[in-house]
């Protein structure tokens, strides 16, 4: 799942960019409201991560630019801890979630998972599904028998998108964008390498492929 940090403060951003990499997702970042805004409308993103006081542009702007276009990618406000007003404001301009600072990394990493899958209501809430259940705390999958099966970090992105969207035919290109940051190369035919790495790790049959159009979690024959 791929991500878009907006956070004007560089050693606060770096740090949760960091953070927020290690457990599993691929993060964007944009230092003030005018490139968060030109980001949200160019990129794809699962979620945004948005603080409200930006330089250039607030973020409250940012976001009701976002949805008077009608862009309704999932938003957690970043907020000052004691400003009631601030999160009252975001949630009417749109956000579907704040959290206050100073906070701790694994609040904001739980939020955004149940963000995540709240926005995609056809998952399953913890994730499951095809006899496999994905631990997005430890980045594995495990088996319905108990056996944990390790996967790495591009393995892990590209599984949990595909149970976010299951019996969903989902492009390779679709793929690249949610899989990988901006910076990246995005070469699209590396998806079917992962792809065929985790039919490897899981079975052959959990991850169907549709010819001309991509891929498919979640469909039996």
């Amino acid at each position: 799942m791929r991500l878009l940090l907006v956070e004007d403060d560089a050693p606060l951003r770096e740090r949760l960019r960091s953070g927020l990499r290690q457990a599993g997702f691929a993060v964007d970042v944009a230092a003030d409201g005018f490139e968060a805004e030109s980001c949200g409308v160019a990129e794809p993103y699962d979620a945004v991560v948005l603080d409200l006081g930006l330089p250039g542009k607030s973020g409250l702007e940012v976001l009701r630019g976002w949805r008077a276009e009608g862009n309704q990618v999932p938003v957690l406000v970043l907020t000052a801890r004691d400003t009631w007003s601030e999160r009252v404001d975001g949630l009417k301009a749109g956000a579907d979630d704040y959290l206050g600072k100073p906070f701790h990394l694994e609040e904001l990493v739980a939020r955004l998972n149940a963000l995540l899958r709240r926005s995609h209501p056809e998952a399953e809430a913890s994730l499951a599904g095809q006899g496999l259940r994905l631990d997005e705390d430890r980045q594995v999958a495990v088996r319905a028998d108990g056996q944990v099966v390790p996967l790495t970090g591009t393995e892990f992105r590209l599984l949990r998108y595909l149970m976010h969207h299951p019996g969903r035919v989902l492009s390779k290109s679709r793929l690249s964008e949610h899989v990988y940051e901006l910076d990246e190369d995005r070469d699209s035919n590396v998806i079917e390498v992962y792809v065929n790495r985790l039919r490897q790790k899981l079975g052959k049959d959990l991850i169907r492929t549709r010819r001309g159009q991509g891929y498919v979690f979640g469909e039996r024959d």
